[in-house]
């Protein structure tokens, strides 16, 4: 049924609306007042409705009219904001952002940034995507990403080819299920005593990559290749591990994991580099970002 429906038709509608009468809307689009007419008969036929009385002499609503003004008056805003994205896109190009981030990264803060980027370059198209350990960096080589937010204790995939730049650092806690053992110690744990648990570890999940352990206590351990997993085993009771702090705020706060204190053992905080490939020059939209994610919320910044 809408099939046949126009924006012109929709815009004389719309504007004889606002005059008041046929005539009038004629004026206001400098048409003749048959093409109006015209016009709206045809948008009445294709909507199967009729849009004004016709025992009046003004151009008065029908209920049906009444009703639908709104949806066409909504479609031409979106129409006129779709003309305007493109003449943006035109004019400048559409910013491409295709970025890699660590699983690691603060979740929250990376949301509010992609919210912000939204905001301030609307035309922008992002192709996000989540990586571990050298994932990231292997896009960028690729040339699927134009950067990519990497842990620095991971491994250069090639220093050649790809330049790190320190972007911030996020806090790591020590967490396990409270059915777990480590939980009921009642004294901060050793090394030596966490060597004794299954400690669930994030590794990389590109082939024929630099297989590298952060902060892994001893040989018994179990791997997923993604955060999302760890967190549910961690919650399950299944073993112990290191989670950035605002991943696992929530659990701490209702009970469901517990922070386990470290004797003799510093866990420091996770520190974050952007890498992208030497010689590469960021657009003004991927400096907003960089810049974005270098801020406060969620992350330490480090000058």
């Amino acid at each position: 049924m809408l099939d046949g429906v126009t924006i012109n038709q929709l815009r004389t509608f719309v504007a004889v609306c606002d005059a008041g009468s046929f005539s009038g809307g004629a004026k206001s689009l400098s048409r003749a007042q048959s093409a109006v007419s015209h016009a709206v008969a045809a948008l009445e036929t294709a909507l199967s409705v009729e849009l004004f009385e016709r025992d009046t002499r003004r151009a008065e609503l029908s209920p049906a009219g009444k009703s639908l003004l709104p949806d066409a008056r909504a479609v031409i805003a979106r129409t006129e904001e779709m003309k305007t994205r493109a003449r943006s896109i035109f004019t400048s190009g559409a910013p491409q952002l295709s970025i890699a981030v660590d699983v690691y990264f603060p979740r929250k803060h990376l949301i509010a940034c992609l919210q912000q980027i939204s905001v301030v370059s609307p035309t922008a198209i992002v192709n996000l995507r989540m990586t571990t350990m050298q994932g990231g960096e292997a896009l960028v080589l690729d040339g699927e990403c134009m950067f990519a937010v990497t842990a620095a204790d991971v491994p250069e995939l090639k220093p050649s080819a790809i330049e790190r730049h320190r972007l911030c650092d996020t806090v790591m806690v020590t967490v396990c299920a409270p059915s777990h053992p480590l939980a009921s110690l009642g004294v901060p744990a050793s090394r030596d005593e966490f060597s004794r648990h299954v400690q669930i570890v994030v590794t990389d999940n590109q082939p024929n990559s630099e297989k590298s352990s952060i902060s892994v206590a001893g040989e018994r351990k179990w791997l997923v290749n993604e955060l999302g997993a760890k967190h549910d085993l961690l919650k399950a009771g299944l073993g112990w591990g290191h989670m950035p702090e605002d991943v696992v705020a929530d659990d701490l706060a209702s009970g469901a994991l517990v922070k386990v204190d470290r004797h003799a053992w510093h866990l420091r905080p996770l520190t974050f580099m952007i890498s992208r490939r030497r010689g590469h020059a960021p657009s003004q939209a991927e400096d907003q970002l960089v810049s974005m994610l270098a801020g406060e919320s969620g992350v330490e910044h480090r000058s």
